[in-house]
């Protein structure tokens, strides 16, 4: 298994612990990952996302959506053909899958739509306000927040 080495990224940065991890975990699942159903990702505006995954002939009772720790996981249940069909050629994909994605902090899933067999989920990033950059005081003895980047007095 190929490792990378993130030891320089410690040494300057901070509560990046579980991201060599993460970096493992994505690769591990890359190499175990079959390619269906076929995705996109897409930044739509600034701290908006959204994926959008081909499910040609599922419908919503078949789709269930869920996030668990950071974790967005699609699954696509399909029901055996109660008559077999005598196919000469079968290219459409008609089969229960399982896609996970990976979220960030404060990724948060705001919706899910299925329009034409494309199922898409809208992704919000929303920093809290006690993670936003702010300016700390000089020469006091306890710190104190003078203004937030973006204009607020605190």
């Amino acid at each position: 298994m190929n490792r990378i080495d993130l030891s320089p990224l410690y040494r300057s940065s901070i509560g990046y612990d579980r991201f060599g991890s993460l970096l493992d975990a994505a690769f591990q699942t890359e190499k175990t990952s079959a390619s269906y159903p076929p995705y996109n990702i897409e930044v739509v505006a600034e701290n908006q996302y959204s994926i959008t995954l081909a499910l040609a002939g599922f419908n919503e009772e078949e789709l269930d959506i869920q996030v668990e720790n950071g974790v967005l996981t699609v699954n696509g249940k399909k029901e055996s053909a109660k008559e077999p069909k005598n196919f000469l050629h079968q290219g459409i994909a008609n089969r229960s899958f399982e896609r996970k994605f990976n979220l960030a902090d404060h990724i948060e899933v705001v919706d899910a739509e299925l329009v034409n067999g494309l199922l898409t989920i809208s992704l919000v990033k929303e920093v809290p306000e006690a993670m936003k950059p702010k300016k700390i005081a000089i020469g006091s003895s306890s710190a104190k927040v003078i203004q937030h980047k973006n204009g607020e007095a605190a």
